[in-house]
């Protein structure tokens, strides 16, 4: 499954490097993919070593590169990581990219630790085992390093991206908030990004990860959880009812319920 996954990916990195929605061709902006909040548990990264997993184009990954950090990107994607080095280049950030599939990191990165490890928005979806990745990560620090994942709510997830046929506006459960189901097989030639169809390889795994699952996963990995955040903006507007916030990003109306669409969790060897 995650070979089919890779083979998605790969597919659709043209689509998404020409797309409005990640602005490759547009002055870089790496920061706005960032809430505010995770600078500041992040803290100083000058000079530190930072490993963004999962990291697709690295559009935001240059940031880690801009605030001083010695940055690597690992993505599953070889077009992935080719148009992350492109994009990186052009922009005249440092960051070394590697491909390699999550569960491999520790070897195709031969050993390195680092000072933080990054992951999320959209990441831990494609990911079928969260014990195995934690104890990943986990071996990825080093002492006194930080793991920092800011990642899509389940709740988020559980809430379908558009109404189905005869349904009103209303935000509704549609999708399960709870893992422990069979992977959900999609096949859809439209990404979240704006652009032409994907071309190939339509079919993707994705796994449901609850908040107590990807938690449990980290402090059976022996990490300990210093900080858990969430938030009720997210970087782009999922629903077109949502109102741009003063932060550039984006929250549903104050006519809608307050709920977390993202969360930023800060765990610690």
């Amino acid at each position: 499954m995650m070979r089919v996954n890779q083979a998605n990916w790969d597919a659709r990195t043209p689509v998404h490097a020409a797309s409005r929605f990640y602005g490759v061709d547009e002055p870089p902006d790496p920061s706005r993919w960032f809430a505010p909040f995770e600078w500041e548990d992040l803290g100083d990264l000058t000079g530190r070593d930072v490993l963004h997993l999962q990291c697709h184009l690295g559009s935001d990954t240059i940031a880690f590169a801009e605030r001083g950090a010695r940055t690597v990107g690992l993505d599953i994607s070889e077009a992935s990581v080719a148009a992350a080095r492109a994009i990186a280049e052009r922009a005249g950030a440092d960051v070394e990219y590697v491909r390699a599939n999550v569960y491999d990191a520790p070897t195709a990165l031969e050993g390195r630790r680092f000072d933080v490890v990054y992951t999320g928005k959209g990441a831990l979806v494609y990911l079928p085992d969260l014990d195995r990745w934690a104890a990943t990560v986990a071996g990825l620090l080093r002492p006194g390093g930080r793991l920092y994942i800011v990642e899509f709510h389940p709740l988020l997830t559980s809430l379908g991206p558009e109404p189905a046929v005869g349904e009103g506006s209303e935000l509704l459960l549609r999708h399960d908030y709870l893992g422990g189901r069979d992977a959900i097989r999609r096949t859809v030639t439209r990404t979240y990004t704006d652009g032409p169809p994907v071309q190939g390889a339509i079919e993707s795994y994705e796994w449901t990860h609850g908040l107590g699952e990807v938690v449990n996963a980290l402090v059976g990995a022996g990490l300990r959880i210093a900080r858990l955040r969430e938030s009720d903006e997210l970087p782009w507007p999922r629903w077109p009812e949502m109102d741009r916030t003063p932060s550039g990003w984006w929250r549903l109306p104050k006519t809608s319920p307050r709920i977390p669409l993202l969360y930023g969790l800060l765990a610690t060897p």
